[in-house]
């Protein structure tokens, strides 16, 4: 099926470019088929687009569905180059006579009775001595599994037929399928499906064009998480701020010492710093929140900047000491991280005797 797969990357390449495109020339440069794999080695100056390589396997297994006979016939070498679709090797010397294959409904013998008609650029002819079908049926199916540079100019293409192939266009529409019931997932579980269909694709023995599609799909579905989580951490961060806010309210004293729960997420803090800073000028804030997976808590310690009587640096500084926290900050606003939970509740209490 090499000589089909030429064919087709050379319809798809050259004769159906698109306008304004450098144009090329597309030549086999090697080729290798065994009991698993077929590989095809060809001239040209750039990766593939996915809409290309669908055009090249589809082309292929058409000609594979269509059931085309596959002819082989020695004929003296200068009759044979004159065939219009004839596919050569460059640099290729060839004996005389030569042996002519093609994958045509018409035998070599009647294409050399009229080898310059133009009809003979819809089918394979090449030039070749080795082994081939007797029709294209008989490759059962074909799969183009990968698409890759091997040197400058030089691609290769690997794909699959027979047992192999069809195995792997239904190993495809199973990955599909899943990739499509993933879409109807929401959050937590839609992200643990993305990251499973993601490895399993990558591993998959599938279409070259359909990893690709199954990818951008997921990438799609990405998006609807990342949607969630700002949407969640919006809401938790929003949580949080009333519940500070509320804190400040019901106390009658400057300093508000309070454990809250968002993780190690410096952003929320920052949003919650922001928004509580807004409305409550006359109150410093000491903010402690823990990961405990992780096994570190953040500390923020923050006021308003017309407060002239907490410096929260100072503050954060106390009440981390023996700690190894680390961080920073100035009189009105500092951060620091502390590895082990085991500490939190003395910074709590020494945040207080501050």
């Amino acid at each position: 099926m090499t000589h089909v797969l030429n064919y087709a990357l050379k319809d798809v390449l050259v004769n159906n470019a698109k306008e304004g495109v450098a144009a090329q020339s597309v030549d086999q440069k090697g080729s290798l088929v065994d009991e698993t794999k077929l590989r095809f080695d060809f001239s040209w100056g750039g990766a593939l687009t996915t809409d290309q390589l669908a055009s090249v396997e589809k082309i292929v297994s058409d000609v594979i569905n269509d059931a085309v006979p596959v002819d082989a016939f020695v004929a003296p070498l200068d009759n044979a180059k004159r065939i219009s679709s004839l596919r050569a090797v460059f640099g290729e010397v060839y004996p005389d006579p030569v042996r002519v294959v093609a994958v045509a409904p018409t035998p070599v013998t009647k294409i050399l009775e009229n080898p310059e008609d133009d009809s003979w650029k819809s089918y394979s002819v090449e030039f070749c001595g080795g082994t081939h079908l007797s029709n294209t049926k008989d490759a059962q199916a074909f799969v183009l599994l990968q698409e890759e540079g091997i040197a400058k100019g030089i691609r290769r293409i690997t794909g699959i037929t027979m047992a192999d192939a069809t195995a792997a266009i239904k190993a495809g529409e199973e990955i599909a399928k899943e990739v499509s019931i993933a879409g109807d997932l929401e959050g937590v579980t839609l992200e643990d499906a993305i990251k499973k269909l993601t490895e399993k694709i990558n591993t998959a023995s599938i279409s070259a064009v359909l990893k690709t599609k199954l990818r951008d799909i997921l990438a799609s579905y990405g998006k609807k998480v990342v949607a969630w989580k700002k949407e969640q951490a919006a809401a938790k961060t929003a949580t949080i701020t009333a519940e500070v806010l509320a804190a400040a309210e019901k106390s009658d004293g400057e300093r508000i010492v309070l454990q809250v729960n968002l993780g190690t997420d410096t952003k929320a803090a920052k949003a919650i710093q922001t928004a509580v800073g807004k409305k409550v000028k006359d109150k410093s804030f000491f903010l402690v929140s823990a990961d405990e997976a992780a096994d570190r808590f953040i500390v923020l310690a923050f006021c308003h900047k017309s407060m002239k009587s907490v410096d929260c640096k100072a503050w954060a500084v106390a009440a981390t000491d023996g700690t190894g926290g680390k961080g920073g900050g100035k009189k009105d606003s500092a951060q620091f991280t502390v590895m082990g939970v085991s500490s939190l509740q003395s910074v709590l209490e020494k945040a207080k005797s501050f």
